[in-house]
């Protein structure tokens, strides 16, 4: 048997568990580590009802109901993942969620359009990647992988499941992308491998949900949206407008990060993940635009509203995270909720 690392991660049976940040993520925390079944407290329902939906308690139940999905938690019986009375719980809490992000991306509006936006760059651009590029320091970078490692360590994961519920061409070029995605069959070059290599060259730990209690709720916000619309058939066409509008505006976000990391003297791995993006998914928004979201289009048109809603979505939660990290780092504090 493996032996927990120093950490309390246990490599070989998931990450350890996290501390809570609330009611509710308290209620899921105490259920994990009991016998499957197991009631929840009697009032969770209650404080689903008049829970922030972007607030660090929901968010973490969130995450932790969705990672029984991944790769679990040490410690942590699998026989979770599916158990009724977990699910209810997380099913009110996508409720409210849900509802939260539909009124802030305002009114539905056609695909062609939403995409079209995330096409076009304000030419003085604000946000996270144009901050490190200029002015970020070390430290920043770091924090910012810490960050975005609760994505990237899985990247492309949440995006498979809506394989299986794509025909034609969009489900042909999805897989083609998500094979590059994955390494083209190479080991040492599945993306999530690559970034935990920047991750060695910034000093951090690569172990799969590391930083799970530093990461912000915006950040938590950020991962769980690609869980809820990859989790749910009837959120098919937001899981491939997010998608769209991840690849369309991953190409020059990635050029700035590769140019800041190289101005700060980052490691060479850590320079050539986001160098690889460059490239990559200047091709991948192409090939998703024209054939995942075209076909589906053609095979589904009535989805043409959710793929827009998948991409607002996606740029709204992006935007509430960089705000966030702009905003600490501009008064020369973490953006983490414990430092480094």
């Amino acid at each position: 048997m493996t032996a927990p690392a120093p950490d309390g991660h246990d490599r070989a049976a998931g990450p350890a568990l996290p501390r809570n940040r609330g009611e509710l993520s308290r209620a899921v925390l105490e259920v994990l580590t009991r016998p499957v079944g197991t009631a929840l407290p009697g009032r969770t329902a209650e404080a689903v009802a008049v829970a922030d939906p972007y607030g660090d308690d929901l968010q973490l139940a969130l995450y932790l109901c969705y990672e029984l999905h991944y790769r679990g938690f040490a410690g942590v019986d699998p026989e979770w993942e599916w158990e009724p009375g977990l699910l209810g719980l997380r099913a009110g809490m996508e409720r409210r969620f849900l509802s939260a992000l539909r009124a802030d991306c305002g009114p539905p509006r056609k695909a062609e359009e939403a995409l079209a936006e995330l096409v076009a760059e304000p030419a003085d651009g604000e946000g996270a990647s144009h901050f490190l590029k200029e002015r970020g320091k070390l430290w920043q970078f770091r924090e910012y992988a810490a960050q975005r490692s609760l994505y990237h360590l899985k990247e492309a994961d949440p995006h498979a499941w809506v394989i299986p519920r794509l025909t034609g061409r969009a489900k042909a070029a999805m897989v083609a992308v998500e094979y590059d995605e994955f390494g083209a069959g190479r080991a040492e070059r599945v993306h999530a491998r690559l970034f935990a290599d920047l991750m060695t060259d910034l000093g951090l730990d690569t172990a799969y949900g590391r930083y799970v209690d530093s990461a912000a709720a915006p950040m938590l916000t950020n991962v769980n949206l690609m869980s809820l619309f990859g989790l749910h058939r009837a959120l098919r066409g937001a899981l491939v407008g997010h998608f769209a509008a991840v690849e369309t505006t991953s190409s020059p976000g990635s050029r700035r990060l590769a140019h800041g990391l190289e101005r700060v003297g980052a490691g060479p791995a850590a320079v050539h993940f986001y160098a690889e993006h460059v490239e990559a998914d200047a091709v991948h928004e192409q090939i998703v635009r024209r054939e995942v979201v075209g076909g589906l289009l053609e095979a589904e048109p009535f989805l043409d509203e959710d793929i827009a809603f998948g991409a607002d979505a996606t740029e709204w939660t992006e935007n509430r995270l960089g705000g966030h990290l702009l905003a600490a780092w501009r008064d020369g504090r973490t953006s983490l909720r414990t430092p480094l």
